[in-house]
Formats: C-alpha cells, sequence, structure tokens
C-alpha cells in the first residue's frame, strides 16, 4: 500500500509542477482573463471558440448563466429563454464582478486549459485521500497531512476563483502562488514519509543548519521575486503590454533586494555542495540545486538585460518552485539521518 501511495503522491506532485507551468504560459501570453468568470466559462463548461457563440442574436436559446458581450460589457442570462427580434434587458443581468468584457479564443482556450490541469490534480489527490485511511493504524500523520493537503488544495480552488473575480489583482496572484509552494512541500513531505527507512546520506549538524538557512533566503528570494512580479505586472498594465524595454525602467526597492539577495542564496548552496562533495554525505540532490540555481541566473539576467525575451519570465517561477521543492526534500533528508547513527 506505501509504494502504491507514494506512486499516487508523485504523480500528484508532478500535476501540481505542471498547475505552476500552466499558469505561467497564462501569465506570459496574457491570458489570465480569456474566462471571465469561474467555474464556467462566458457561462459554458466546455468554453465558445468564436466570438459568434458570445453574443446576442435574436431568436436564439440562451441559457441561464450564459454570459454574453453586449455594448463592452458583460450580461448574464436571468433564466433560459429565447430571444425576440430586440434585445430586452430584463433578460438579462450586468456580470458586476468586474469590467473585463473582451474575449480572444486563443486566451480563452490558455487559461481553460489552465483550469482543466488543476481539475485533473484533483483526482490523484483524491486517490491519495481514500489510501492515507489504509495507512492509517500504521502511521496516522500520513493521514492527517493528506486530508490537510486535500483542505488547500480546496483553499486553491477558492482563490482561483478570487483571481478571476479580481481581474487578475497581482496580490491575489501571489497568494495563489504561495499557496501552491505549501501544497508542494505537503506532498514531498508525505512521499519521502512513506519512503523505505533505509539512510543513504550522513548527518552532519552544519550541513543541515545551513540547508535549514539556504531554504529560508531561497523562499525570502522567491516572496522579494514575487513582489518584483507585480511591479512588472502593473507595467505591464500602464504600458498596454508594449515597450518592454521599460517593465524595470526605476524599479521598486524589491528589485534591487531582489537582485542583491541572489548574491547570498549564491554562495550558500556553493557551501552546501562544497561540504557534500568533501566529505562525501551523500546528498546526490545538492547538484539538481546548483544547476537550478545556474539556470535561474540566467534566466534572470537576460530579463533584466535583454528585455523580457519569450518564456525568461515563467521560466524563472518555474525554476523557483523547482529550487524550492529540492531544498524542502534536502532537508526532510537530512533531518531522517539525524535519528541514523551515520553521522560525520
Amino acid at each position: 500500500m506505501q509504494k502504491s501511495f507514494r506512486k499516487i503522491a508523485k504523480i500528484s506532485l508532478v500535476l501540481v509542477y505542471l498547475v505552476i507551468i500552466a499558469g505561467a504560459i497564462v501569465r506570459v501570453t496574457g491570458s489570465g482573463m480569456g474566462c471571465p468568470d469561474w467555474p464556467k466559462c462566458f457561462g459554458y463548461y466546455i468554453p465558445p471558440t468564436d466570438i459568434s457563440e458570445i453574443q446576442w442574436t435574436p431568436e436564439k436559446e440562451f441559457k441561464k448563466g450564459q454570459i454574453v458581450i453586449v455594448n463592452e460589457a458583460l450580461q448574464v442570462a436571468t433564466d433560459d429563454f429565447e430571444s425576440s427580434t430586440n434585445y430586452n434587458p430584463e433578460n438579462w443581468e450586468p456580470y458586476t464582478k468586474h469590467e473585463y468584457a473582451t474575449f480572444n479564443p486563443w486566451h480563452t482556450w490558455i487559461e481553460y486549459i489552465n483550469r482543466l490541469v488543476t481539475v485533473v490534480l484533483g483526482i490523484p489527490m483524491l486517490i491519495l485521500f481514500a489510501l492515507s485511511f489504509f495507512l492509517f493504524k500504521k502511521d496516522k500523520v500520513i493521514t492527517i497531512v493528506t486530508v490537510l493537503t486535500l483542505i488547500v488544495l480546496a483553499i486553491q480552488a477558492v482563490l482561483g476563483k478570487l483571481v478571476v473575480d479580481t481581474n487578475l489583482k497581482p496580490t491575489m496572484i501571489s497568494v495563489h502562488m504561495i499557496i501552491a509552494l505549501v501544497i508542494m512541500a505537503m506532498l514531498l513531505y508525505l512521499i519521502h514519509r512513506v519512503k523505505d527507512q533505509t539512510v543513504s546520506v550522513k548527518y552532519d549538524k552544519k550541513l543541515s543548519i545551513v540547508l535549514v538557512i539556504a531554504f529560508v533566503a531561497s523562499l525570502v528570494q522567491i516572496i522579494l521575486g514575487i513582489q518584483v512580479r507585480q511591479f512588472v505586472d502593473v507595467q505591464i498594465d500602464v504600458l498596454n503590454g508594449g515597450m518592454q524595454n521599460q517593465w524595470l525602467q526605476d524599479p521598486s526597492l524589491s528589485f534591487y533586494a531582489h537582485r542583491s539577495f541572489s548574491i547570498l542564496v549564491v554562495l550558500l548552496n556553493l557551501f552546501l555542495g562544497y561540504r557534500v562533495y568533501k566529505f562525501n554525505l551523500g546528498y546526490s540532490k545538492i547538484k539538481w540545486v546548483l544547476v537550478i540555481i545556474l539556470v535561474e541566473i540566467i534566466s534572470g539576467m537576460a530579463m533584466y538585460y535583454l528585455d523580457f525575451p519569450f518564456a525568461s519570465q515563467p521560466l524563472h517561477l518555474v525554476l523557483a518552485s523547482l529550487l524550492f521543492g529540492v531544498q524542502f526534500y534536502l532537508i526532510l533528508e537530512a533531518l531522517k539521518s539525524k535519528r541514523s547513527p551515520k553521522t560525520l
């Protein structure tokens, strides 16, 4: 049962990363409001592919909740009816959660696919929830953490609705991202907890302390990066998505803090790599950390010096989430090794 549980947990983790990647693609393509409502899209479970599907036309059947664009505003059908030859406002009510009323089929389907990936994530999570009760007698913590993970996932779904309802308010997007990291950490904890008890690494007190410091530093760096992204999002809106060379013109203090703090992150992780290999401690995943940081630096420099080349921003975000996950798993390995007599 533990092997099955671990496999499903790994599938869930991969899907969390796919959700982050899909969200990054939505952001880079500007598709966040491709579906102006939630959980449906223009009132449909399967979104429209042509503007004609969301325009009022005479002698057409409309379903309750269906959305159309009338005079550059969203209108929601109050009941099932067939339209007459003239538009009757009594059959409609304005969509009041925001004023965004634009249809772009590409943006709509990119956002819709993003939502589908999130729905797919729910399937293995529910299976994980069921399997966890078979492990309850052996390890109650597994069941408790699994239940909590499912609850946090439900909160994440509600936040997804709020992101749309607030017309992509930067703060809401940032909270949405942080909750995704929390889900990722909980799944990694479950994956590690059900792993066989064989310890393949040596405990080293100094390494363990620096691992925690490096993880906290990376988390601070991610938070600073989120603040920088919020600033860039505002600039993009002001400049209508163009003039990329001005997105970081006169940047906020958080940008300079983010750039300078990266030096500390690099130095801490270089020290970890040095200590792991010098004393043969066995933390093989430190290689992943160093490679991720290298590519992260390159993508960050590309955004600043090359004016945000295509995909550099989502790549930077995905790499940050990967770094978070690997460092968190290294801490879990260090904690397990502490309980083993195999110390330095």
